[in-house]
């Protein structure tokens, strides 16, 4: 991949338990390229090679972090896409006749995406130049059409898996929520959709709670009992089914949850046809989530003052709490 012009800033954890660098993974949702077309372009940023999974999914090999996919986000017509369709009986036709009158209906509400694999974090500012590489081929966004309800998804690696740890950055983003919901100016369709849902405000009270600091098992447990689906902004379901995947499939039964050492934030739109927008938007949100969560009494004073935000029903109404939040972010020159 071509060098970048600039790196963006890093977290102030910047590598794991393990001595190695903290790693992100970034799912971008969009429009207007085909799977061959979009395939070819990331394969020539990266200098890859492109090999066909099936009809509807390509993976591209050749960086060192790992393959990079090209999907159709559609978990029917891939498996279709997977099946041998050379039969040429006339319900074999009629079949694949209806596959692909699917997969042109699909267009207009099924994005295209791309992949990546667990990139260092030192590696985001190249991810910029694919965006407007995409962007300069036609690629589209969450805003170019009323049925787009696209996102980016930002994967970050925890710096340990430890209860401390994992809780810190929950109760950091569950104080932030409301402020980063506010810059992320969430696109209508993607505000109705269940896909990024809040957490249900007994659960943020609770975990809140400065007292709250929870072993693992119960940590799990509390999120499970309150938070029984994939359908947050913040997705903990990975992090916690590599900590514990029989504690988490004994509760949720959904293959798509996929253990890894990482949080899942799936706040952000896809502007990626808006001249100017790339990762950096989101990325430097993200990062006064990791600032607060490295800072044990300013996240314990927050919560407190979250806390009795919340105690006042009428002063929630009255007093807005990402105004009342802007004092305590990090200066984005100090991120």
């Amino acid at each position: 991949m071509a060098d970048t012009a600039g790196k963006l800033p890093l977290p102030p954890e910047t590598l794991t338990s393990e001595g190695a660098p903290r790693r992100l993974g970034v799912e971008l949702e969009l429009q207007g390229l085909g799977v061959e077309a979009l395939s070819v372009l990331v394969a020539k940023h990266l200098d890859g090679e492109v090999e066909a999974i099936s009809r509807y999914e390509h993976k591209i090999t050749g960086d060192a972090a790992g393959d990079w996919i090209v999907e159709l986000d559609f978990d029917y017509l891939k498996q279709r896409g997977r099946e041998d369709s050379s039969g040429d009986s006339i319900l074999d036709q009629l079949d694949g006749a209806a596959e692909e009158l699917l997969a042109a209906g699909s267009e207009r509400l099924v994005p295209m995406e791309v992949v990546t694999p667990p990139l260092p974090m030192d590696r985001l500012g190249e991810l910029e130049q694919l965006i407007v590489k995409l962007r300069d081929a036609g690629a589209r966004g969450t805003r170019d059409g009323l049925t787009f309800a696209f996102g980016m998804h930002l994967n970050p690696e925890l710096p340990d898996t430890e209860a401390d740890t994992v809780t810190g950055y929950l109760k950091a983003f569950l104080c932030l929520f409301d402020w980063l919901r506010a810059e992320a100016d969430l696109d209508l369709l993607r505000r109705i959709t269940p896909y990024i849902d809040p957490f249900p405000l007994n659960y943020v009270r609770t975990v809140i709670d400065p007292n709250y600091w929870p072993e693992l098992p119960m940590l799990i447990d509390d999120y499970l009992t309150e938070n029984p689906a994939r359908n947050r902004a913040l997705g903990m379901l990975p992090v916690f089914a590599f900590i514990d995947e029989d504690r988490v499939r004994a509760r949720i039964d959904d293959p798509r949850i996929k253990a890894r050492p990482a949080l899942h934030y799936r706040l952000p739109n896809c502007q990626i046809d808006e001249p100017g927008w790339g990762i950096h938007h989101a990325w430097c949100d993200w990062l006064q989530v990791e600032h607060l969560a490295a800072d044990r009494p300013r996240l314990d004073a927050l919560c407190e003052r979250y806390r009795a935000h919340l105690d006042q029903p009428i002063g929630r109404l009255v007093n807005d709490w990402t105004e009342q939040l802007k004092p305590w972010l990090k200066d984005p020159d100090d991120l």
